[in-house]
């Protein structure tokens, strides 16, 4: 019995791999050897639609594609035969070589957030880091899809937009933050509270990625829709700050690296699933958004409907409830001024 249970927790799981390909795909992760970028990496070579895994950092990248290269996930079946999924790494003078021929961009590289820091604090080493490898994408990967994990993704979304406007490249339908820890978070949180599955509870959130900038639109659900009073304003709270929770308990070695390898894993299945043809891909991510542009807020995260172009359809936010129209008004002022440091950095 425990054999058997063994053998299904170790299978992909269904909702995060689509198993039917019949496109594949050369991906980069640069900063592969971070607390992100190892169990990213590792998710990704788990991914039946990624061919070749390029791993990139200023440090152990070459070790961290040597031990994900061992892992026996199953070749690809193309017109011409078998193909076993490629993985290679990257050393600090290799950015270059490493982009060549990639498809996708995952970008976690960074600092961490320790004790005490907000995603703010981070901005002036992050935000440099991220400037660099933009340039580099531009320079040998333009038609790229980007997926920026560094924090603060607010002002590091526009960074590499602005970055890529300069080398003019920039197509706004193929740069994402990725947003989806706060989309995990949220369902697995609404779960708990309600003693349901988190498969039952697919929160919708919009905004941002930072505290008051992230919206979880709760009364878009049934089971959403019966948390109220103190209990709402805990579990939305819970959302907004669950990264704090996990900077805590770390204890100063660290911050959510696991969760977010899982959500960044998770929303590039989602994307590579719309590059490779499959319709009705929909979940939030952070995007060159017309949703708020006459506020002057030209990125906002809400549902996005991927294909095979990357962004195919920005759908609106939908009926709110009075509370999330409070969250609303709170997150759209912060999340502009997040923006406007990222794109004063690049000026």
């Amino acid at each position: 019995m425990f054999a058997r249970s063994a053998a299904r927790a170790l299978q992909p799981s269904a909702r995060l791999f689509s198993s039917s390909a019949s496109r594949n795909f050369k991906v980069a992760v640069l900063g592969a050897g971070g607390g992100i970028g190892q169990p990213l990496s590792l998710l990704l070579k788990n991914d039946p639609l990624v061919t070749s895994l390029s791993l990139y950092d200023i440090r152990g990248a070459p070790g961290v594609a040597a031990d994900v290269g061992h892992v026996d996930t199953p070749s690809e079946v193309c017109s011409f035969g078998h193909i076993m999924s490629e993985v290679n790494g990257y050393a600090a003078d290799q950015l270059d070589q490493a982009l060549e021929g990639v498809k996708v961009v995952v970008i976690p590289a960074g600092v961490p957030r320790k004790p005490g820091m907000t995603r703010d604090d981070l901005f002036n080493t992050n935000a440099s880091i991220v400037r660099d490898l933009a340039s580099a994408v531009a320079r040998v990967s333009p038609e790229a899809h980007i997926l920026v994990i560094s924090n603060p993704v607010n002002s590091t979304v526009p960074i590499v937009a602005a970055t890529l406007e300069k080398a003019g490249v920039f197509n706004p339908a193929r740069l994402f933050g990725v947003t989806t820890l706060d989309v995990v978070r949220a369902s697995r949180f609404l779960a708990g509270v309600t003693g349901t599955q988190p498969s039952e509870c697919n929160v919708t959130v919009v905004g941002g990625h930072s505290g008051p900038t992230i919206v979880p639109l709760l009364s878009q659900l049934s089971h959403g829709k019966s948390i109220a009073g103190e209990k709402y304003d805990a579990l939305v709270h819970r959302i907004q700050f669950g990264g704090d929770e996990v900077v805590k308990a770390k204890d100063g070695a660290g911050s959510a690296t696991l969760s977010m390898a899982y959500a960044g894993a998770k929303f590039a299945n989602s994307l590579l699933r719309g590059l490779n043809g499959e319709k009705g891909v929909v979940t939030p991510t952070f995007v060159k958004s017309p949703l708020f542009a006459d506020q002057g807020i030209d990125f906002f995260a809400s549902n996005v409907e991927l294909g095979v172009d990357g962004v195919e359809k920005i759908h609106p936010i939908g009926e709110i409830s009075a509370e999330e129209k409070k969250l609303l008004d709170a997150c759209l002022p912060e999340l502009k001024k997040n923006i406007e440091k990222g794109k004063a950095f690049v000026a």
